[in-house]
């Protein structure tokens, strides 16, 4: 019987909390603790069954990211990141997977989706050569999947039928390229978001695909491919909900046991702390829900293959974005009516507000997603970059 991936994400949460010091201090993950998280699939919870993953859907791989992510921003954003990346092992064969990752495969990657290098093709396959940067988890990874600006032997540009410049994802081991520290930030310090650089790696062909390809496993979480990147989002909306609803805990604990330096009473006592709160669980619940309405909507069409797929995705997209937004603005609302507690590591909402600040500034959270969405419901042109 599979594994009850909600239920171990919960039992996590201890160990988690435990380490935060740990977390921030080492920008990442520590290595016996990530470990275990590997060992329950918790960073591809989306790779294929037949590979030996969960293949989780969507509402029950948000609750597993939303859970970690109550307890710590950036191994919540590990599980998200490392589930969307591993996804696209789908789109790979199963002997090209065992070949990158063993037999059976330990499934830890990350990646890039900006074409920030270069793939040549060459007899065989492509050498990379460039330097990627924003890879969550590349200190449990195994491999890196890049994508690539594609060029000819001759190094002049390759394009798609319609004239546009073709790009190439490479899957290649994190070994082989160079791991540059750089993760140096505001918040969402353990995901070790280092950049990677390979000069001259050769990746061979069966170890790539071109973003959009068909997948080799029949499920509908992969197909079709036109979906992929909102069913990945879903996870960047469970992360920013879950530190959310961690920074609302976080504060109903200082509310209900101080008051400020002005004032032994309570905050929970204050007129404008109970509005700002009402308001948050408002705002936190309502935005939750949403997401929880339009995704499964957009999962149920995608399982049973129902012409408006794609109508309902557009409300997916606006749901996650908003769900991201939302969070944001509930930890500010908190923050401001913290007082003074807010700025105290001890008090944990502080780490909350700038881990959402990190988070909110990822493309799933950007307001051109909403300008998406209401070019194709007023029947606009669509000019929104879709990030496929």
């Amino acid at each position: 019987m599979p594994e009850d991936l909600v239920r171990v994400a919960e039992t996590f949460e201890p160990e988690i909390l435990a380490n935060l010091d740990r977390i921030d201090a080492e920008c990442q993950l520590p290595p016996d603790l990530a470990d275990r998280m590997a060992a329950h699939n918790l960073f591809c919870l989306y790779a294929p069954q037949a590979l030996g993953g969960p293949e989780l859907d969507p509402l029950t791989a948000f609750r597993v990211v939303e859970t970690i992510s109550r307890a710590d921003g950036s191994a919540g954003w590990c599980v998200f990141n490392g589930s969307a990346i591993t996804a696209a092992l789908a789109r790979l064969t199963v002997d090209a997977v065992k070949e990158i990752f063993g037999d059976p495969p330990a499934m830890l990657g990350s990646g890039s989706a900006r074409p920030e290098g270069t793939a040549t093709i060459t007899e065989g396959g492509y050498v990379i050569n460039g330097r990627w940067n924003y890879l969550s988890g590349i200190d449990h990874s195994t491999a890196l999947f890049l994508n690539c600006r594609l060029l000819q032997h001759d190094g002049s540009p390759a394009r798609n039928d319609d004239g546009s410049p073709a790009t190439q994802v490479v899957v290649a081991p994190v070994a082989s390229g160079t791991v540059i520290d750089n993760w140096t930030t505001l918040g969402m310090r353990g995901t070790a978001s280092n950049d990677c650089e390979y000069s001259d790696v050769f990746v061979p062909a069966r170890h790539s695909y071109r973003r959009g390809d068909p997948s080799y496993h029949p499920g509908p979480l992969y197909n079709p491919a036109q979906t992929s990147i909102l069913i990945s989002w879903t996870l960047a909306a469970g992360n920013a909900l879950g530190m959310a609803r961690g920074a609302m805990n976080a504060f109903h604990d200082l509310a209900t046991g101080a008051g400020t330096t002005n004032s032994p009473m309570l905050l929970r006592d204050r007129n404008y702390v109970q509005i700002t709160y009402g308001e948050c669980e408002a705002i936190l619940d309502g935005a939750r829900t949403y997401v929880l309405d339009a995704v499964g909507s957009m999962w149920d069409a995608q399982v049973h293959q129902k012409s408006d797929l794609m109508d309902r995705a557009v409300r997916a997209r606006l749901a996650i974005t908003h769900a991201i937004r939302r969070s944001v603005d509930v930890v500010d609302r908190l923050f401001n009516v913290a007082g003074t507690n807010a700025i105290h590591r001890s008090v944990g909402l502080e780490r909350f507000f700038r881990d959402l600040h990190v988070s909110g500034q990822h493309i799933s959270g950007l307001p051109n997603n909403f300008e998406h969405g209401g070019q194709v419901l007023m029947g606009a042109e669509t000019t929104a970059s879709l990030y496929t």
